[in-house]
């Protein structure tokens, strides 16, 4: 008896989507990037709410385009081609194939819309109701950070007008530490703003709307439990069990990308509830 877990997709603006085929920055020159890239559209296009553009359509697009995938509005009007909602440009920064296989992604999401802006990690989870007290510490901890570096941002130093000599030391400090800067990240940005009776102002903006980097080692103990997990519910009839899954080179970086989709959704509202699921032996 085990919990299968659920995701979807917690972004009815993104709802279709295509994958710039990955590139490989790591020192390993024989991954197959093909692989990595067909890896990642499958476990996405698995994902309830997810539309995924062929892997095909969009590498001769990107033939026919010559776009420049270090420039944002090149990769926009790509998007606007495919008429997709999101274009996602990922990389594998590190891998080992050998045992312990080890793997990093970095992906990035970029909106067609300039006007979407990034959604940080906790965007849409239940705070402020009585489900906050069942996100995961990891979850807590990682939304938190995102917001205290955004915040630690609006207080970086940088050339700035010197204060008025005119005004005493008193008006001075008042008027430095007066409320708070106007561009300070307010933790209610994790709850969905109500519906407008009109549309915003589009406010475009260059950065990717989700960035998210995440490492994965086959030797460690958590990774191994969610990939026992993932394996129970896949009905694979090879041997070797779960085991077995993580030892061949596909099927471990089908696992990875497979976690990092499912991490990034659960960290912004993506994760339903589980379902049960009960097997009998083989004897029953």
């Amino acid at each position: 008896m085990r919990e299968k877990p659920s995701f979807h997709n917690p972004f009815p603006q993104l709802a279709r989507v295509a994958i710039i085929p990955f590139n490989n920055q790591s020192d390993v020159p024989t991954l197959n990037m093909d692989d990595v890239t067909l890896a990642y559209y499958g476990e996405l296009q698995a994902i309830r709410g997810f539309e995924v553009v062929p892997v095909g359509v969009v590498m001769r697009a990107l033939q026919a385009t010559g776009s420049d995938l270090s420039d944002t509005e090149q990769i926009r009007n790509l998007g606007k081609m495919l008429g997709v909602d999101a274009v996602v440009v990922g990389s594998v920064t590190d891998f080992t194939p050998y045992y312990p296989k080890r793997m990093t992604l970095a992906v990035n999401w970029y909106a067609t819309n300039p006007g979407f802006h990034p959604i940080p990690p906790g965007y849409g989870l239940p705070w402020g109701t009585a489900g906050e007290e069942f996100i995961p510490e990891s979850h807590v901890w990682e939304a938190e950070f995102a917001l205290a570096r955004e915040q630690l941002a609006t207080q970086t130093p940088t050339p700035s007008e010197p204060l008025d000599p005119l005004l005493n030391p008193d008006e001075n400090q008042a008027i430095a530490i007066e409320g708070l800067p106007p561009n300070w990240p307010d933790p209610s940005g994790f709850i969905p703003d109500a519906p407008r009776t009109t549309a915003p102002e589009a406010m475009p903006q260059d950065d990717p709307i989700i960035t998210q980097i995440r490492s994965y080692n086959e030797n460690d103990s958590e990774f191994s439990e969610r990939a026992e997990h993932y394996f129970f519910f896949l009905d694979d009839a090879r041997n070797g069990g779960w085991q077995g899954f993580l030892d061949r080179s596909n099927d471990f970086i089908r696992f990875c990308c497979y976690s990092h989709i499912t991490e990034m959704l659960s960290l912004r509202g993506g994760a339903g509830e589980s379902q049960l699921a009960i097997r009998w032996g083989k004897r029953r």
